[in-house]
């Protein structure tokens, strides 16, 4: 039995900002003011098998940064949308586009910019440490913080649900 109160065999999409939950709040900064993001590798994991077993990741962030798209890209992840100042209109359309119905996705957040997409999103997920107004709309609060292992802990609870974690082939690689 899933710890989200969600009929989770629904899910078809799953929607993830970047920073806050993909990668920690706390980001250390180059010389140069480049932003060097830290990425979860169980997060990473999940991700790619997730792909593999046809769910469709999105991410929509506003951040710029080459280094986003390189990560996502090589867990299969195709949807990757970066420098998005107003991410609903962007989710709309794609939900449109590929046929998917609000209920069928979920979103994950952790601060304001996700707001309008997590109360737009069937089911709206975000890490243990995101703003309190995030928190309040979320009907899943996950007990990882941003950056360690939400996406983790969200992917494989819908495919424990799909009866597509730790099967044969699939599972066992990258």
């Amino acid at each position: 039995m899933s710890k989200i109160n969600y009929d989770l065999l629904k899910i078809k999409a799953i929607a993830f900002d970047v920073d806050g939950v993909l990668s920690p709040s706390t980001i250390p900064l180059g010389i140069d003011g480049t932003p060097n993001r830290m990425v979860n590798i169980k997060d990473g994991y999940a991700i790619q098998l997730a792909v593999k077993h046809n769910l469709r990741i999105i991410i929509i962030t506003g951040a710029d940064s080459p280094a986003i798209i390189k990560r996502f890209s090589a867990l299969g992840v195709t949807d990757i949308y970066t420098k998005v100042s107003h991410k609903l209109p962007l989710l709309k359309e794609w939900l449109i586009r590929n046929n998917i119905s609000t209920e069928e996705t979920a979103y994950v957040g952790d601060d304001i910019p996700d707001y309008e997409c997590m109360s737009y999103a069937g089911l709206a997920v975000s890490p243990a440490d995101a703003a309190i107004d995030i928190k309040e709309i979320a009907g899943y609060i996950s007990p990882a913080k941003g950056g360690e292992g939400v996406a983790r802990d969200l992917l494989e609870e819908i495919l424990r649900a799909r009866g597509e974690w730790m099967t044969k082939g699939k599972a066992f690689g990258w």
